[in-house]
């Protein structure tokens, strides 16, 4: 049959990203505790197309999904690249897997359990056989304002925020790590479950640690910029302020070690 997408293209010029997004594909992910855990990722898979074609091929990018091991690792991520690249015939590709990584926590002091799920998240850019791999967690924290405690007579606003981590590292990089790094920036960490005396002791804990979005930033930034096998990293941390009818946020991005 005829191949319509190798016809010339009208209006030659080239397309930096093209592909197919909203597809769902079940992973295996490292987990610290238990091995590995089982989620779903939604999953955006791309190519470069060169001027001179009218489109690509996106069925070959489902194919290069359903041959793929499922295993999200180094190497078997740079295993679905290669193909994704020898199938499209293209220069470079690129794949995003956005999933669920669920960690049991203990509620403060009633040590109540109960799973928490952060949003995390693995780049691949692979050009002229070159990869860039960039890992990423989103990590909710409460934030207790300074300002507010300092100057109010009865206590201080609060509201939650989100930490974007996104890393580039060398050897094996935990989800876990990142994770805690990111609760540890905040006035106080967010539980999925407070019985009334873990309520009582996040409230009092997170006034007598207020932060603003700048402490926070900062924060995570340095447990980053400490980490052994972290080699770039860029955070914003966004800040739903619960006074104002808008957010605050702030950006911090180490140097490009390439």
């Amino acid at each position: 049959m005829e191949d319509v997408q190798k016809q010339q293209a009208k209006i030659a010029m080239p397309i930096d990203r093209v592909g197919v997004k909203g597809l769902r594909q079940p992973i295996i992910v490292r987990d610290r505790e238990s091995g590995i855990q089982h989620t779903v990722a939604d999953v955006s898979l791309s190519v470069d197309l060169p001027a001179e074609f009218k489109g690509t091929h996106m069925s070959r990018f489902v194919e290069a999904l359903e041959h793929w091991s499922g295993d999200l690792d180094y190497t078997s991520f740079r295993t679905l690249l290669d193909d994704i690249v020898v199938r499209l015939q293209a220069r470079s590709a690129h794949v995003r897997f956005v999933f669920p990584y669920f960690l049991r926590r203990k509620s403060p002091k009633s040590g109540a359990s109960c799973l928490m799920d952060y949003t995390c998240r693995v780049d691949g850019y692979l050009k002229d056989g070159k990869l860039r791999f960039t890992l990423g967690a989103d990590v909710p924290v409460m934030t207790v304002c300074p300002c507010s405690l300092a100057i109010s007579d009865y206590g201080a606003h609060s509201q939650r925020a989100e930490i974007r981590i996104r890393t580039r590292f060398h050897g094996f990089l935990w989800l876990e790590d990142l994770i805690e790094i990111g609760e540890s920036a905040g006035s106080s960490p967010v539980y999925s479950l407070l019985k009334r005396e873990d309520e009582k002791h996040v409230t009092e804990s997170s006034f007598s640690n207020p932060t603003f979005v700048e402490d926070v930033v900062r924060a995570v930034g340095k447990g980053l910029a400490d980490h052994p096998q972290v080699d770039w990293y860029t955070v914003e941390v966004e800040s739903f302020e619960s006074i104002h009818n808008h957010s605050a946020f702030a950006v911090m991005e180490s140097q490009d070690i390439e």
